[in-house]
């Protein structure tokens, strides 16, 4: 004879798959961080977890797969810590062009961030199925806000009417992504407030035809 109440509530699936996939991303950033992307495997990230390997098998394909849904979730939870509501707009393109650039500096030196990046930037050179999601998700939505923010100011008079959005963004984004992929100097928010002024003084002066 049960011993459970009758009104007692039945386990909910749906919440134990949620916190089964949550340890599952929370161990591949862990690991990651702690061994590198070539010696992390499914099954180190099954038992830092503590789950099965064929439960990860039944969500995602590979390790990498894990560790872009890892990193997605990482931008997710950056965004509610912060108490995220978009890109900034006070009217000050340079300033909120800065803030948002230096965020990102710090983005990249903290290992918590740096790790998947790195790992998912190496694996993605090899896999094009796994770069093209990486672009798509997690990319391109962040290059949008700033291409937002500049179209704004643009339709604000702050910007040239002929100025090239999409060329603007990586002339902001590229150079700062380069010093930390290949590690060719420090990188520092006054490199991050260096960019800026000079992006912005070349974009500045372009002029229509």
């Amino acid at each position: 004879m049960s011993s459970r109440s009758p009104h007692a509530k039945a386990p909910d699936p749906a919440r134990r798959n949620d916190r089964s996939r949550r340890a599952i991303l929370d161990a591949s950033l862990t690991l990651v961080a702690e061994v590198g992307y070539n010696k992390l495997t499914i099954e180190a990230i099954a038992a830092r977890a503590g789950v099965g390997k064929q439960t990860i098998y039944r969500w995602w394909p590979s390790k990498a797969a894990v560790l872009l849904d890892a990193s997605l979730a990482l931008a997710d939870d950056a965004k509610t810590e912060g108490g995220w509501t978009g890109f900034p707009d006070t009217g000050d393109l340079a300033a909120d062009l800065k803030l948002v650039l230096r965020a990102t500096v710090d983005q990249f030196n903290d290992e918590k961030y740096e790790a998947p990046m790195r790992a998912l930037t190496a694996a993605g050179a090899t896999d094009p199925d796994l770069s093209a999601r990486f672009t798509e998700q997690l990319l391109k939505p962040q290059l949008a806000l700033y291409e937002e923010r500049l179209r704004a100011a643009r339709e604000a008079g702050g910007l040239a009417p002929g100025v090239d959005l999409p060329l603007t963004v990586e002339m902001l984004v590229g150079p700062l992504t380069y010093r930390w992929l290949m590690g060719t100097a420090p990188l520092t928010h006054a490199f991050a407030d260096e960019l800026v002024d000079r992006v912005l003084g070349g974009v500045s002066k372009v002029t229509e035809g």
